[in-house]
């Protein structure tokens, strides 16, 4: 693994270091023992190192995790739990010969598929690949809360025992693609030796209304059955930035 590759893990572990993957993986539990209490079976879209993953094993899931970075499918496979494995694989290009009862995709995946063509192909692979009745749960931007409050510039420093991370965010809004781009200036400082790194990032992140979200469904053989904030279960409004959706194949 290059240094650059490690100095970029630690950056990333330092920046979700308070994320609650335990209270995100006991919603989603409940939420897939509310719509359906047998299923036991789980594909993952958007897999990263496999926390989630590893947590639903412990609840009785079987998974397969899905990740188109071979470094961090890497990082997975090296501490996967029982019944959980981890390939390399384009989530908008796939074929597994295999069915599940789940497909999951959190963080805001779908949120990075800013093409019309390879959300619709994401959403029919999606569906080929699950049992009937299978349900499609994922959580993207709420165009409400977008529109609403505007992303700004934002800096954040973060700082461990062995680096400080200065992230400067630089938000360009294409608002007739309800898409926003996402441009990151990340200065990242070896506390250990004083070595510093620069490089950048761009994440493009489209948003979406639950009217575009039912047609989506419409057209790839799925049923929009409920949409609510991800993790506290309220009603999405303005401020709402993640919205959760469960579709169900027909």
């Amino acid at each position: 693994m290059s240094a650059n590759f490690r100095l970029y893990s630690q950056y990333y572990d330092l920046l979700y270091r308070d994320k609650s993957y335990e209270a995100e993986v006991d919603y989603l539990d409940a939420l897939i023992k509310q719509y359906d209490s047998e299923s036991k079976k789980i594909i993952e879209l958007g897999s990263g190192t496999g926390k989630h993953a590893n947590l639903l094993s412990a609840r009785g899931y079987q998974i397969l995790g899905l990740e188109r970075s071979p470094e961090m499918v890497d990082i997975a496979n090296r501490s996967k739990a029982i019944n959980v494995d981890f390939k390399v694989a384009d989530i908008t290009n796939f074929e597994i010969g295999q069915f599940f009862d789940i497909a999951l995709s959190l963080f805001h995946v779908i949120s990075y598929l800013i093409n019309s063509q390879s959300l619709i192909d994401t959403f029919r692979n999606v569906h080929r690949h699950l049992n009937s009745g299978g349900l499609f749960i994922f959580d993207v931007w709420h165009s409400l809360a977008v529109n609403f409050q505007v992303p700004e510039k934002r800096t954040k420093i973060f700082q461990d025992q062995n680096i400080e991370v200065t992230r400067n965010a630089n938000p360009v809004i294409r608002q007739e693609l309800n898409v926003v781009e996402v441009n990151y200036d990340i200065t990242v400082k070896d506390l250990r030796d004083g070595s510093t790194h620069f490089f950048e990032e761009q994440h493009p992140m489209r948003h979406f209304s639950r009217p575009e979200i039912e047609l989506l469904a419409c057209a790839t053989g799925f049923e929009l059955i409920h949409s609510e904030e991800f993790i506290s279960k309220n009603t999405p409004t303005s401020e709402t930035w993640g919205v959760c959706y469960i579709l169900k194949k027909l």
